[in-house]
């Protein structure tokens, strides 16, 4: 009797133990039947715009995407309530330097304050300091990333670029760009262009076509990843970008340059 006592018990431990385990493991999301192939980085660069953030915001919410905003800590300084209009709407925030340099002509001190200016521009908007940094023209070298890591920041470049910051670029295109992102990949774009904004409706079609969700980018890896909803991420795949070319990285700055140049608003 003491032998079978013995054996209820154990079996009576063993059931808890199952119904413990299962109750303390994550919670599948109903949206994982909806991403079979994985997730994509969808990123967007200058923010906040007084011109346009607002209208970029209302287009991912209706197209059902989630994305991360670089923002320029100067623009977060002077614009604090689009930044936590970017966040309220489900949004990633990252750092994207303050004035928008080539980081890599900066001094180390320079290269530090354009850094920390940012996270305590958006911390003082949202309360949260950043952890992802993405360099102003893919431009990077050692010495910043020395930095980043002292400030806790993830490095965060790109897979796809689809060209926006190029006037010449069109709605087509940068749809035809979204179209090459496989899981764990990560898109450029940017806040401003009016092209971006007319292909997001477009993007969201492709991407649930293909069974990719649009998630978070990872401050480990600098990957795309499920959202931390409680669901498990699916395993990323690729090789992150760790710089581009310098004929890319020099179109892109005069490019951009003259397109700053040419904004009313001193914020961007």
């Amino acid at each position: 009797m003491f032998k079978a006592t013995l054996v209820k018990g154990a079996v009576v431990l063993g059931l808890f133990c199952t119904l413990f385990t299962a109750s303390m493991m994550p919670k599948a999301s109903t949206a994982d039947a909806n991403c079979p192939n994985g997730y994509v980085g969808l990123t967007f660069d200058d923010g906040p715009n007084p011109n346009n953030t607002t209208n970029l915001l209302n287009a991912l919410g209706q197209a059902g995407l989630r994305a991360t905003m670089f923002n320029l800590g100067e623009n977060a300084q002077n614009i604090p309530s689009l930044v936590q209009d970017q966040v309220a709407a489900g949004m990633w925030v990252g750092n994207h330097s303050y004035t928008h340099p080539d980081m890599t002509a900066l001094s180390s001190s320079q290269m530090s304050s354009e850094i920390t200016q940012t996270q305590q521009a958006i911390q003082s908007a949202t309360g949260t300091a950043p952890m992802m940094f993405r360099p102003p023209y893919g431009a990077t070298n050692a010495t910043l990333k020395s930095i980043l890591s002292a400030n806790g920041l993830t490095e965060v470049l790109w897979d796809v670029d689809s060209q926006d910051w190029n006037s010449a670029t069109t709605t087509a295109q940068i749809v035809a760009a979204a179209g090459m992102l496989q899981n764990g990949d990560v898109i450029l774009m940017h806040d401003h262009p009016l092209t971006t904004l007319e292909a997001i409706r477009q993007i969201a079609q492709d991407l649930k076509s293909r069974g990719l969700c649009s998630g978070m980018i990872s401050p480990i890896n600098g990957r795309a990843v499920a959202p931390e909803d409680g669901t498990t991420p699916p395993p990323s795949t690729g090789t992150k970008v760790e710089a581009e070319s310098t004929t890319g990285i020099s179109a892109r700055r005069s490019t951009e340059l003259l397109y700053m140049s040419t904004m009313s608003s001193p914020a961007v």
